[in-house]
């Protein structure tokens, strides 16, 4: 498909952002740039001028004399994190609850029921979109565009995986339940409430991710 756009660089770094979150490269994969030329239609600058964003936001690393490849997220890269987005989106709930309309709280109501859906469902990838937008909701309702901008780019990081957090084993209905408490505490219109339950909820993500990997390990090992 050729892209035409009036800042092209951005456009294919979209293209290629939504590609990495889709899973369509796991994290290691070598991004050939003349393959990925020839199929988005487009030279190789504006090709390279788009990987030099997603290395900044932390999805692609550069290797000289190598090329550049889908980045991996460490252990050590989500230990150190996940306590700090924990504390920025707890403050956005904190913020969220004193700012919450009627309006705002029928809306949030809305995305709780289709994702309480999803989860009796199982279905994971529905769930995690859901999620991922109420996550997004309550941070535009703090309206700090400080706390937003910092999040954003943290949360490009922890994207590549946050979604297999919900793979383990009860992480799914865990998930749930510390949404619904979340909104509970909006709902209250209690900020300290609010913020302690998004933080529990954000850090209970780190344990679920630390637990598939231990058992990844031992699976190997065995």
């Amino acid at each position: 498909m050729r892209i035409v756009a009036n800042s092209l660089h951005d456009e294919v770094a979209a293209q290629l952002r939504e590609r990495i979150f889709a899973g369509e490269w796991p994290p290691g994969t070598f991004l050939d740039e003349v393959r990925l030329a020839e199929e988005m239609r487009i030279s190789r600058t504006p090709l390279r001028e788009a990987l030099k964003v997603l290395t900044v936001e932390g999805l692609v690393r550069h290797e000289p004399r190598r090329g550049c490849f889908v980045n991996e997220v460490t252990e050590q890269d989500l230990d150190e994190i996940f306590p700090v987005i924990a504390l920025l989106e707890g403050r956005c709930a904190y913020e969220a609850a004193q700012n919450a309309t009627d309006a705002d709280l029928a809306t949030l109501e809305a995305m709780h029921d289709k994702l309480s859906r999803h989860a009796k469902g199982k279905r994971i990838n529905e769930y995690y979109e859901v999620n991922f937008a109420i996550h997004e909701a309550i941070i535009a309702l703090a309206g700090n565009r400080w706390l937003a901008t910092v999040i954003g780019d943290l949360r490009k990081i922890v994207k590549l995986a946050r979604l297999q957090q919900l793979h383990a084993p009860g992480r799914l209905e865990q998930s749930l339940t510390e949404h619904l408490a979340v909104f509970a505490a909006l709902k209250a219109r209690d900020p300290e409430g609010a913020e302690a339950a998004m933080k529990t909820h954000l850090t209970r993500q780190r344990v679920a991710l630390r637990e598939l990997a231990r058992g990844q390990r031992s699976r190997i090992a065995s």
